[in-house]
């Protein structure tokens, strides 16, 4: 199953039963494929039908009667072939947040103060992560491949591949981090435009120095590097290729999609960041190692796509046990109430949905009572007497609550409080809280059958690694002590444990590089470092200004960052066969 499912397309068989003519609806799945220019697909429907029939044609006993498993796995073969073909037909389109804004504000708003088309420099390759601009440095041959490791069960499994000059470029990094002075990262990438950690490293810099427009400018020169390495069977749109992140080099394109994702949320495109998270899930759904599953909510209700949550929420509770999460026990509901209000559905669907949203508030404020004050302390209400006096939603349900769960409720309560806000919203929850309170006091017996489901021991390391990026400062200042005593680097946070290395850097490779670049530096500045094998690391700063001179050294970085760019000039070479003509690919 596929978190980027769209709705399927319609079938003319849909009257029938699926399991009264299986065949038909599969040829129609393969018709639609070819519709949509996806013949591969359409083939492979086609295959599936004929083999069904071959293999079924000469059954003792009518289709209508075949066993309940055959019948679910030709209905999933025909909805899933059927909706692929609709998620590659749209995918493309919702990856670029022009197209969002342009609906939003018209393209005469969006692209009025663009210049007028001239003569573009022409690029290596076409993209669809992001569309390069001509202020980006001359694109080089980065170092960065793909490869495809191997194919099981129709999924195929990719990896990055870093070549030896690019490797050289990593221990050059990674000597760069370790030296604490950010002139020498910006060094770096001086000499190397294309190496995509660092510039990672220096979006989080501007972004911590409020210089937003340059911040997502390098994630997106990231991106488009990666995706130029793509290999040729590497499908952003087809759900069945996966990378590994226990890999490292695969880390550095989940962390950019994470990065351009968050950027574009802040730039008001939830939607296309929706789209990207769609993405980065479908890379690996299994283990999902960024936890996109705690995003995945707050994206689909700020885009307005209730019904895909919905729709998630149903298909998913069954084998992922999506209820146990805060952030789908209080979010599904809220889209359910969403839907309700929406005056275009019949009015019998919106009563469904009123009763569907009513349903699973009760379940998730009695799964979850430790939600309920602080979602109401950001959203500055104060709740009456009967809830704030009463023992459930007290200061018990707070200090009971395992270390683990206070983390998710934190983490959902910073992002999603002001989807919380509206007064139709809060009137609702008001009127639903105090029916839970009616059915504790009533000593309901659906109390005691969620203390016994919502039992939360330490959370997985893909959890402490989404609250790491996701900087909600009362999701952080939860993260327990093992978690906060260890290095996290930005540039690879909390690397799994297992890692399959590829290559590993030497021992204090280059340790003299930086110090031959900057002379002045004293020899013994009082910093020590205990470098272990493999990309990880620590840093033991034991100056008593270290902090001064690190803020100092980040602020050298941003001025000569503003200044290295500010001077970039490209021209482009004489051409004396013909000077006037279109310009030919960059080497």
């Amino acid at each position: 199953m596929q978190i980027g499912l769209l709705q399927p397309g319609p079938c003319r068989h849909a009257g029938l039963s699926n399991s009264h003519n299986p065949p038909a609806h599969i040829a129609c799945g393969a018709r639609h494929a070819t519709r949509l220019g996806d013949t591969s697909l359409g083939r492979a429907a086609g295959r599936a039908a004929r083999v069904y029939v071959a293999r079924d044609r000469d059954l003792p006993f009518p289709p209508v009667m075949l066993p309940a498993h055959r019948r679910r796995s030709m209905n999933n073969l025909c909805h899933c072939m059927r909706t692929q073909a609709d998620l590659r037909f749209n995918f493309s389109r919702n990856l670029n947040p022009e197209t969002e804004l342009k609906r939003y504000f018209g393209a005469r708003a969006v692209l009025g103060d663009q210049r007028p088309r001239t003569r573009q420099r022409q690029y290596a390759c076409s993209t669809w992560l992001t569309v390069p601009k001509n202020t980006w440095p001359r694109q080089s041959k980065a170092g960065i491949s793909m490869a495809l490791l191997e194919t099981k069960r129709g999924v195929q499994h990719f990896a990055f591949e870093h070549h030896r000059e690019y490797q050289q470029v990593q221990f050059k990094f990674l000597d760069a981090v370790e030296s604490m002075d950010p002139n020498n990262l910006v060094l770096l990438l001086q000499l190397n435009s294309s190496h995509v950690d660092s510039l990672l490293q220096l979006s989080d810099v501007c972004r911590m120095q409020e210089d937003q427009e340059m911040a997502r400018d390098l994630v997106e020169r990231a991106l488009y590097t990666l995706e130029c390495a793509f290999h040729p069977m590497f499908s952003l749109t087809s759900g069945t290729c996966r990378l590994d992140y226990r890999r490292p080099e695969n880390r550095a394109f989940y962390l950019a999609l994470f990065k351009h994702m968050t950027f574009l949320e802040k730039r008001g495109c939830p939607r296309t960041a929706l789209e990207f998270c769609k993405l980065l899930l479908s890379l690996d759904p299994e283990n999902d190692p960024l936890c996109m599953l705690l995003l995945l909510d707050l994206l689909s209700l700020r885009a307005r796509e209730y019904a895909f949550l919905t729709r998630v929420f149903q298909e998913w509770e069954g084998h992922r046990n999506l209820s146990q999460l805060p952030n789908f026990a209080f979010s599904v509901p809220l889209a359910y109430f969403f839907l309700s209000q929406q005056e275009d559905l019949p009015d019998v669907e919106r009563s469904h949905a009123h009763e569907r949203a009513a349903g699973l508030i009760q379940q998730a404020l009695i799964m979850f009572p430790s939600v309920l004050m602080p979602l109401l302390d950001r959203c500055s209400v104060q709740p009456d007497s009967a809830v704030s006096s009463h023992a459930f939603f007290g200061l018990e349900a707070q200090l009971s609550s395992p270390p683990a769960l206070t983390q998710l409720v934190s983490l959902y309560v910073g992002r999603t409080h002001s989807l919380w806000k509206d007064p139709a919203v809060m009137a609702w929850l008001e009127t639903n809280v105090h029916a839970v309170l009616r059915r504790v006091d009533a000593r309901d017996p659906a109390l005691e059958d969620a203390e016994r489901k919502a039992r939360y021991q330490n959370a997985p390391r893909n959890v402490y690694r989404h609250v790491v990026l996701s900087e909600i400062k009362e999701a952080t200042a939860a993260l327990p002590p093992e978690v906060t005593s260890q290095p996290i680097m930005g540039f690879d946070p909390l690397p799994p444990l297992d890692s399959l290395i590829s290559y590993t850097r030497p021992e204090r490779y280059l340790l003299h590089l930086f110090e031959n670049i900057h002379p002045k530096i004293p020899q013994n500045t009082g910093i020590s470092f205990k470098v272990e094998h493999g990309p990880t690391y620590t840093v033991e700063i034991t100056e008593p200004g270290a902090g001064q001179n690190l803020n100092q050294g980040v602020n050298r970085l941003m001025a000569a960052m503003r200044d290295m760019l500010a001077n970039i000039q490209f021209q482009e070479p004489p051409r004396e066969d013909n000077p006037d003509g279109e310009g030919g690919e960059w080497d």
